[in-house]
């Protein structure tokens, strides 16, 4: 009887240390996922952020050829041919 209940006792002491590592590592997960949350949130923001510094030296780079730069005057000349023909379009549209 007596060797019945010891293991009665060490399943109960087992149980109970499994259901605290269960709480601690529910706890663990859910402070993760929050984390996690927070990283790509912090991400999105970062993209976003460079996204608009590319349009900016896009831009800055079509103001220096057109201020007389050499440098980047094909890709200033390409871009400006994009935008008259998005204008014509657009025209068109208009018309139609």
């Amino acid at each position: 009887m007596r060797n019945l209940s010891e293991i009665v006792d060490s399943l109960e002491r087992r149980i109970v240390k499994l259901l605290q590592e269960h709480k601690f590592l529910k706890q663990k997960n859910e402070s993760l996922q929050d984390e996690l949350t927070d990283l790509q949130l912090e991400n999105k923001r970062l993209r976003e952020h460079l996204e608009a510094s590319d349009k900016k030296i896009q831009t800055l780079k079509a103001a220096n050829a057109l201020l007389g730069s050499n440098e980047y005057k094909k890709e200033t000349k390409l871009r400006i041919n994009g935008l008259i023909r998005e204008i014509d379009q657009c025209i068109v549209q208009l018309s139609e």
